[in-house]
């Protein structure tokens, strides 16, 4: 079993980094406090007895030597930032429970098969410069025009600020993984939902991170006086919306697996007395199969634009990122992930991933799993982000038993 108390310290202590008022803590990608954090948790790393080394991504990794060097990697690790007033549980349990569950290792002397490494990643919120740079896509090659060139709210490029902490923009990618380099990556997370506290289950098993796709409702019709226009000859945009954002969440709640969002929305041109002109309003549809996001984007569409014809309105409706695919986990990682559970006395219970994570990259290139652990109140982003030390336990103790199983002890 591992160390509980050393474990949930850690979270403490490092969650001390960037921390406010408020109790949120603002630690976001390639910042000073990122860099403080990232020596704090190399630190750990050494502690637990590991070998310590950045590549040239700027992922910080801890290894446990195998029996065999040469054997496959089993990967486990998670990302270090934060978002802006977040909390200190989202990304860092799982680089803390995966340094907690190695240096139990090492302190049992277990000695396995094949070399564990745990990896501290960069940027998987995307917050600082409203997109990703994301270190650990960085391993897999996963390139992207531009994006070195988004900037954050002071102008500096991600590129100026990987080259302001010591990693070369033009050399991230030689951090690449040859093809066979890993046996499995496991993740520890914590859910960021209120399925698990819903059920009152300390841990969860991932089937997959949900694919994802964003669009943008554009909705014109014609401003006039609040008080001189009747109702009858009025073309309100924001009417129309109104009943399009109730088609949005009928249409997913039908599926009983998608969700669905619209999380903003504004209304020009913004006047108390002015009926208005135009409305744009964001849509957010996630699910684990492309073919039920797909067919519940089309459904909206399809009841929008009958809306839009009877308010005599006009609509324009695009949707980003569409091409996005579901990232399951894999079968038999769930299968020892549930043995894990199973040894502990756990419950086993499956559960879909709404939100994306750094494990999403390596799906294509080894064994990917993940593990959840209940968050209170389905609270995540925020200073109220919460996840008791029993159920921090609880998550590393099934890591564990998932690595030891994984890695082969010899």
């Amino acid at each position: 079993m591992i160390n509980k108390e050393r474990l949930y310290n850690r979270i403490q202590e490092l969650g001390q980094i960037g921390k406010n008022e408020t109790g949120g803590v603002t630690c976001v990608a390639l910042s000073r406090e990122e860099k403080e954090a990232m020596n704090l948790v190399a630190s750990y790393m050494r502690q637990a007895g590991l070998d310590v080394r950045m590549d040239a991504a700027g992922n910080l990794i801890g290894r446990k030597e195998g029996l065999n060097p040469q054997a496959p990697v089993v990967m486990t690790g998670s990302h270090i930032d934060t978002v802006y007033n977040g909390g200190m549980f989202d990304g860092r349990l799982g680089i803390l429970g995966g340094i907690e569950v190695l240096q139990t290792m090492n302190e049992q002397g277990i000695v396995t098969l094949h070399p564990i490494e745990v990896y501290a990643y960069r940027d998987e919120e995307g917050t600082r410069f409203s997109t990703g740079y994301s270190s650990a896509r960085c391993l897999m090659e996963i390139r992207r025009p531009d994006i070195f060139d988004h900037t954050d709210r002071e102008g500096i490029s991600i590129g100026q600020a990987l080259r302001d902490i010591g990693i070369d923009p033009e050399r991230v990618y030689e951090a690449v993984l040859p093809p066979g380099y890993a046996k499995a990556h496991v993740e520890l997370h914590i859910e960021q939902g209120k399925v698990l506290e819903s059920r009152n289950l300390s841990v969860g098993i991932v089937t997959g991170i949900c694919c994802q796709s964003r669009g943008r409702f554009a909705i014109k019709g014609e401003a006039g006086h609040a008080g001189a226009t009747p109702m009858n000859l009025r073309r309100d945009p924001l009417v129309a919306a109104a009943e399009i954002i109730q088609v949005v969440e009928t249409e997913a709640a039908k599926t009983g697996t998608a969700v669905a969002t619209v999380g903003k929305i504004n209304a020009h041109p913004g006047g108390v007395n002015i009926i208005p002109g135009q409305v744009e309003f964001s849509i957010d549809v996630r699910d684990q199969t492309s073919a039920i996001r797909d067919a519940v984007l089309d459904a909206i569409y399809l009841q929008a634009k009958e809306i839009c014809n009877r308010r005599k309105v006009e609509l324009e409706f695009k949707v980003f990122n569409k091409d996005s695919v579901p990232k399951l986990c894999d079968a038999d990682m769930k299968i020892v992930i549930s043995g894990a559970c199973e040894t502990l006395g756990i419950p086993v219970f499956e559960l879909p991933s709404g939100a994306g994570h750094d494990s999403g990259s390596f799906a294509d290139f080894c064994q990917m799993g993940m593990i959840f652990i209940r968050s209170r109140d389905g609270i995540s982003h925020s200073p109220k982000e919460w996840s008791s030390i029993e159920d921090c336990s609880d998550g590393a103790n099934v890591l564990y038993q998932t690595i030891l199983k994984l890695a082969i002890p010899v």
